[in-house]
C-alpha cells in the first residue's frame, strides 16, 4: 500500500447514483441513519462470527456495539462500530465501486421516470445503502481497519465524482462514518440532525430491534452542585454512554405487542429494501425441536433476483445470536424472494453450510417454512386479488421454478400459479378456474408456449381450438418450455400441448360413420402427395400429415408427442448442450385451396420440378406463421418474388 493521499475516481455508474442520491427528491432522508447502523451491525455480526471459525484472529469481541457521536457545533455526525472492519482494497472495492450488473438497467429506470413517487422507489429498490448519506452531507469521512490487521484507511468524499484515501495509523478496529451535515432545511424534508434528540427519534422508530447496543451521550440534564464543583477544578468527567435501543427480537416478543410498524421497519433493516412487505409470515414451533422464524414476502423483486451472486434471504439465528446470513439450507432456490429470520433453539453455534445441508432438524425447518410460504401465498389469493396480482407479477416466474425442483410441493406451488388464456385478454387464470370452465366432453388442459401472446394467439395451431371455443393457456415465460414438460397432470386432467402431436377435438357426438368415412376418403386422396412431400422435403420434415388444427391457415408444423420445442431446443443450446437435429411434422389443411390446388397439380404432372419449390414455400411459411427462422431466407424471398411476378 503507498504512503501518502491518494485520489481516485469514482466508478461511472457509481458517480451518476451518487449524483441522483444527492439531488434526489426522496422525501425521506431519515434513512440514511437506518442503512449506517444495519451496516454497522452487520461488521458487528461479521466478526462475531469471524472469531467462532477462526480463534487466533486478533480482534477484541468483548464489548460488541454501535456508537453515535453528536457534535452541534461542528455540525458533525459519527455513526462507529468496532465490528469486522474494512481493508485498503475491501474500501475501494465496496465503497468506491458499484459492483451489481444491473446498475446500468436501474440509472436508465430512473432517469426516464417522470413520476416523484416512482422515483423514490426506484432508489429504494437499488438499495443504495451508504450513498444514502450524501443525502444530508456535505462531506463523508470513512474510518476503518479491518480486524487483524494494524493498517487502518480514511477514506473521503464530498460525493462530487472523486474520494481520497490514506493510511490511518490511528484507526481502531471497525469503521466510523463521520457526516459533516448539511444546514437544516424543513421544506426539504431535511431536519437537524446534529440535535441529538432527532437522532434518538430515529433510532428509536427505525433501529430499536438491532441485537446490538446502540450508544449515546445521554441528554443533558441539570447540573449538581458537586458536579459543578468538579467541573471548576479541573475534574469534569466524561458523560457514561447509555443504550438507546431496547435489543428486543421482534420474533420472540408476543404478536400482539409488536406493530405493523416495527415489522416494516424490521425488514427494511434486513432487506434493505425502502418500500413495506407485502406480507409478513410468523411462526412458533414448540416440542422436541424449538424455533421461532419471521419472515417476509416483498412487495417487488430486487434487482439481483435472476443474478446468481444475489444475496440477502433467510438469516438463521441459534438462541438470538446471528449465525449466517442467506442461508440457503432453509429456503429453496425457487422462494429466494422470501427474506427473514429463523432462530433455532438446538443448533450449534459453530454449525457451518455445509453441516446444515445434511442436518436433520434443517430439513425438517426448511419443509414447514416452505409449507407456510405457500399457504400464506394461497390465501393471499383467495382474499385480496390485488395483492396477488402483485405478488405474481413480481414473483411468478420465480415460483414456477419450483414446478421442477420440489415435487413433494408440485400441487401446492400450481394451486398459486396463474397463466394467461384465450378465457380473459386482461386477467390471467388458475388451474382451478380453467377446470370448471372446461366444455363438456373435454378431457385436457390445452396450452401452448410461446415468446408473447400476440404471437401464440395469431399461431395457426389455435384455429381449431377457437373455432370449436376451447380455452387454452398462453405460456410465455421462458421457464413454461421446462414445466410443462415436467407436469404431466392437474386434479386428473393432463396437460396437452395444442402444438405437439395428434389432435382431436370432435366429441363422440360428432364422430358419427358419415364423418368417419369422410375422413378415410381424404385420407386416401392425398396419401400420394403426401408421401410426395415428405420425401421431397425430407430435409425439413419427419412426416407430412393432414391437419384436424387448421380451419383458415394452409399448414403448420407441429412437434411430435415426446419431442423438445424448438423454443426448448434453444434453451439447452445456449446452455452448451449440443442437441441431435430434430425434425418435426408439417401438417396440411385439406380444405385450404393452396392445399388442393396443390394435390391436383400433383396428380396430373408429377415431374414438374416447380411444385417442388411449391412445398417449400408451403413449408417455409408455415414455420415464418409460428415465430421461426428460416435456414435460407435469400431463398425463401427469391422463390416469393418468382411466384409473385408470375401473377403480373
Amino acid at each position: 500500500m503507498t504512503t501518502g493521499v491518494e485520489t481516485f475516481e469514482f466508478q461511472v455508474e457509481a458517480r451518476q447514483l451518487l449524483q441522483l442520491m444527492i439531488h434526489s427528491i426522496y422525501s425521506n432522508k431519515d434513512v440514511f441513519l437506518r442503512e449506517l447502523i444495519s451496516n454497522a451491525s452487520d461488521a458487528l455480526d461479521r466478526l462475531r462470527l469471524e472469531s467462532l471459525r477462526d480463534g487466533n484472529l486478533q480482534a477484541d469481541t468483548s464489548d460488541l456495539h454501535i456508537t453515535i457521536e453528536v457534535d452541534k457545533e461542528s455540525r458533525t455526525l459519527t455513526v462507529r462500530d468496532n465490528g469486522i472492519g474494512m481493508s485498503h482494497d475491501g474500501v475501494v472495492e465496496l465503497i468506491g465501486t458499484i459492483a451489481n450488473s444491473g446498475t446500468a438497467t436501474f440509472l436508465k429506470e430512473l432517469r426516464e421516470s417522470k413520476d416523484a413517487a416512482a422515483s423514490a422507489d426506484l432508489i429504494g429498490q437499488f438499495g443504495v445503502g451508504f450513498y444514502s448519506s450524501f443525502m444530508v452531507a456535505d462531506e463523508v469521512t470513512l474510518l476503518t481497519r479491518h480486524a487483524g490487521e494494524s493498517q487502518g484507511t480514511r477514506w473521503v468524499s464530498s460525493g462530487e465524482g472523486t474520494y481520497t484515501l490514506e493510511p490511518a495509523d490511528d484507526a481502531p478496529q471497525g469503521t466510523s462514518v463521520t457526516l459533516k451535515l448539511k444546514p437544516e432545511d424543513t421544506e426539504d424534508h431535511l431536519y437537524d440532525y446534529a440535535s441529538p434528540w432527532k437522532i434518538r427519534e430515529i433510532i428509536k422508530q427505525h433501529s430499536d430491534f438491532i441485537t446490538w447496543p446502540i450508544r449515546m451521550a445521554p441528554t443533558q440534564a441539570p447540573v449538581t452542585t458537586d458536579e459543578a464543583d468538579e467541573a471548576e477544578q479541573g475534574e469534569e468527567k466524561a458523560p457514561e454512554l447509555e443504550t438507546v435501543n431496547s435489543m428486543k427480537a421482534l420474533w420472540a416478543r408476543p404478536k400482539d405487542e409488536v406493530t405493523d410498524e416495527e415489522y416494516h421497519e424490521f425488514y427494511k433493516h434486513i432487506s434493505h429494501d425502502w418500500v413495506d412487505p407485502l406480507e409478513t409470515i410468523r411462526m412458533q414451533a414448540e416440542g422436541t425441536f424449538e424455533y421461532q422464524s419471521l419472515l417476509f414476502i416483498p412487495a417487488r423483486a430486487p434487482q439481483d433476483l435472476y443474478m446468481q451472486d444475489r444475496k440477502r434471504g433467510v438469516q438463521l439465528y441459534v438462541k438470538r445470536v446471528f449465525i449466517m446470513d442467506d442461508c440457503e439450507a432453509l429456503m429453496p432456490e425457487y422462494l429466494r424472494f422470501v427474506k427473514g429470520v429463523v432462530d433455532a433453539a438446538d443448533l450449534s453455534l459453530n454449525v457451518s453450510r455445509e453441516t446444515l445441508q445434511q442436518d436433520r432438524q434443517i430439513q425438517l425447518m426448511r419443509r414447514r417454512l416452505v409449507k407456510k410460504v405457500l399457504s400464506t401465498v394461497k390465501d393471499i389469493m383467495s382474499s385480496d386479488a390485488e395483492r396477488y396480482a402483485t405478488f405474481w407479477t413480481e414473483f411468478g416466474r420465480v415460483l414456477k421454478e419450483g414446478l421442477l425442483s420440489d415435487l413433494e410441493n408440485r400441487e401446492a406451488i400450481l394451486e398459486v400459479c396463474s397463466f394467461a388464456s384465450t378465457h380473459d385478454a386482461e386477467q390471467p387464470t388458475t388451474l382451478r378456474g380453467y377446470t370448471e370452465r372446461m366444455k363438456d366432453g373435454q378431457e385436457h388442459i390445452y396450452y401452448m408456449t410461446g415468446e408473447s401472446r400476440s404471437i401464440v394467439e395469431s399461431s395457426p395451431h389455435m384455429e381449431a381450438f377457437r373455432d370449436k371455443g376451447f380455452e387454452v393457456l398462453l405460456l410465455t415465460d421462458p421457464i413454461d418450455e421446462l414445466w410443462v414438460d415436467a407436469v404431466p397432470e392437474f386434479e386428473g386432467k393432463q396437460l396437452r400441448s395444442i402444438a405437439k402431436g395428434q389432435v382431436d377435438l370432435d366429441s363422440q357426438d360428432e364422430k358419427d360413420e358419415e364423418a368417419e368415412a369422410e375422413r378415410e376418403q381424404r385420407q386416401k386422396d392425398f396419401a400420394e402427395l403426401l408421401s410426395w412431400m415428405t420425401t421431397t422435403l425430407s430435409e425439413q420434415v419427419k412426416e407430412v400429415r393432414l391437419s384436424t388444427r387448421l380451419t383458415t391457415s394452409p399448414a403448420c408444423i407441429v412437434s411430435d408427442t415426446f419431442d423438445v420445442t424448438p423454443a426448448l431446443e434453444n434453451i439447452y443450446r445456449s446452455m452448451g448442450q449440443n442437441l441431435p437435429q430434430i425434425k418435426r411434422i408439417l401438417e396440411l389443411n385439406p380444405t385450404h385451396p393452396l392445399v388442393s390446388g396443390l394435390r391436383k397439380a400433383h396428380g396430373e404432372r408429377k415431374d414438374d420440378s416447380g411444385l417442388a419449390e411449391t412445398a417449400e414455400l408451403l413449408y417455409s411459411m408455415a414455420l415464418l406463421a409460428e415465430g421461426g427462422e428460416l435456414s435460407d431466407p435469400s431463398r425463401f424471398i427469391k422463390l416469393v418474388a418468382e411466384r409473385v411476378q408470375q401473377t403480373l
